[in-house]
């Protein structure tokens, strides 16, 4: 098992959008993104904050995505 990467919101959302996600909308620093599967999930956009492994786990579960998956999509 591979130990996630420390990202950042941003990031997190470019990576998802380079996997086949669109944003759908956004409130407030919450940003809403959805696959045309009918996988979603919310990704915190705070300017300068990274997203804690707990949190990121969570948004792998919601993507359907493993770690390892998500540290080819980085390479």
């Amino acid at each position: 098992m591979s130990k996630l990467p420390s990202l950042t919101g941003k990031e997190v959302v470019s990576l998802l959008k380079k996997v086949g996600f669109v944003v759908e909308r956004q409130r407030g620093s919450h940003v809403f993104l959805k696959h045309d599967d009918g996988r979603a999930t919310v990704v915190p956009v705070h300017s300068g904050e990274t997203i804690g492994p707990g949190l990121l786990s969570k948004i792998l579960r919601d993507v359907e995505m493993t770690k390892d998956e998500l540290l080819r999509i980085l390479e």
